[in-house]
C-alpha cells in the first residue's frame, strides 16, 4: 500500500493516535503523520503510507490555513480552552470592528512569535511541554513565522460584554502556533486571551474536502477499495519545482546520480523534483555544495 490519506482528524486524538487508528485499520506498520495537531484540534490531517513517508517533511514544510475562535477576556496555561484560567480581566469598553481589522493587519506579514510553554518544541533536548509539566519555566526561543493572510470571520460592527469571541481565519507557514497567535491578538487589545476553537482547513494542497473521516476508511477496507482513495505521492511535492529526465537519465537518478543543473533552475535553492515525462516522481535533488552547475540527490524515492 502507497499514498497519501488526506484523513479528518476528530477531536480527542493526537496526531500519533491517529497513526496508531491507522495501522490497526490498514494493516500496515508504514505510516506516518505530517505534524502535530493539539488533541483539541480537528481537521486536515495528511497521512503517508508506504513510500509516501519519504516526502511526508515537505508536506510538514508547506503552509497550513485554519479557522479558530479567540476568545478575550481570560488568558490560559496552555493557550487554549483545555487549560487552566492565568488571568482574567472584565472587558469594560466595546471593541469596534475597525479596531480587530486593523490588529489582524498588523500580524499579517513576516512576525517574531515564542512557542507556547505547552509545545513540542525542544530546548535544552528536552521539549517545553516536559517543562511546563513538572511547572519549570524556561527561556523560549523567539523564532520568525509568516502570516499570509489573518482574515475576520464575523459581520458584526461592534464587540461587548464581559467575555468577547469571534472566529478568524488565517493562511501560515510552518513553526507558526494559532493558539499563541490568539494571545497576541488579545494583548493587542489590551486583554488577556486564548484560542477558544480550531480546525485545520488546509496543509500543502490538501483541504478539509479531500479529507476522509476513520468510519470512511474502515469502510473503504472492508469493501477494498481504498487504494483508489489514496493520493499519489507527487501529490505532496506538487508545490516544488520540476525537472523533466528522459528514460535513459532516469535509471541513472533511480541510483543517486549528480546532475547538471537546468538552466532555468539555476537561481533555485530549495529541493527540486527530478520526475519522468509522465509525472512520476523518481528523486529530491538540491543544488550541490561543492560543485557549482551541479545537483545533488537529497532522496531516491523511486528505484526499481
Amino acid at each position: 500500500m502507497e499514498g497519501i490519506l488526506p484523513l479528518y482528524k476528530p477531536a480527542g486524538l493526537t496526531s500519533h493516535d491517529c497513526v496508531f487508528k491507522l495501522r490497526k485499520i490498514l494493516k500496515t506498520k508504514k505510516i506516518g503523520h505530517t505534524g502535530t495537531l493539539d488533541p483539541d484540534v480537528t481537521g486536515v490531517l495528511p497521512i503517508c503510507i508506504g513510500k509516501a513517508t519519504k516526502v511526508a517533511e515537505y508536506i510538514t514544510d508547506a503552509g497550513k490555513a485554519y479557522e479558530g475562535e479567540v476568545t478575550i477576556g481570560f488568558s490560559t496555561t496552555t493557550e487554549d480552552a483545555s487549560g487552566e484560567v492565568v488571568e482574567k480581566k472584565r472587558i469594560d469598553r466595546t471593541i469596534s470592528r475597525k479596531e480587530i481589522l486593523s490588529v489582524l493587519e498588523s500580524f499579517t506579514g513576516e512576525i517574531e512569535q515564542t512557542p507556547p510553554m505547552y509545545s513540542a518544541v525542544k530546548v535544552g533536548g528536552v521539549r517545553l511541554y516536559e517543562y511546563a509539566r513538572k511547572g519549570i519555566q524556561v527561556e523560549r526561543p523567539t523564532r520568525k513565522i509568516t502570516i499570509y493572510s489573518n482574515e475576520l470571520l464575523d459581520e458584526r460592527d461592534e464587540f461587548s460584554g464581559e467575555v468577547i469571541r469571534f472566529k478568524f481565519r488565517v493562511s501560515c507557514s510552518k513553526g507558526t502556533y494559532i493558539r499563541t497567535l490568539a494571545v497576541m491578538i488579545g494583548q493587542a487589545l489590551g486583554f488577556p486571551a486564548h484560542m477558544s476553537a480550531l480546525t485545520r482547513i488546509q496543509s500543502a494542497s490538501f483541504t478539509l474536502n479531500d479529507c476522509l473521516t476513520f468510519e470512511q476508511v474502515e469502510k473503504l477496507m472492508e469493501e477494498g477499495k481504498i487504494a483508489d482513495y489514496l493520493r499519489p505521492l507527487e501529490t505532496a511535492l506538487s508545490h516544488l519545482p520540476k525537472m523533466v529526465i528522459h528514460d535513459k537519465v532516469a535509471e541513472k537518478v533511480k541510483n543517486g546520480a549528480v546532475l547538471t543543473i537546468p538552466e532555468h533552475l539555476m537561481k533555485c535553492n530549495g529541493p527540486i523534483i527530478a520526475e519522468t515525462e509522465s509525472g512520476l516522481a523518481l528523486a529530491i535533488y538540491s543544488q550541490h555544495p561543492n560543485k557549482p552547475g551541479l545537483l545533488k540527490p537529497i532522496k531516491v524515492l523511486r528505484n526499481e
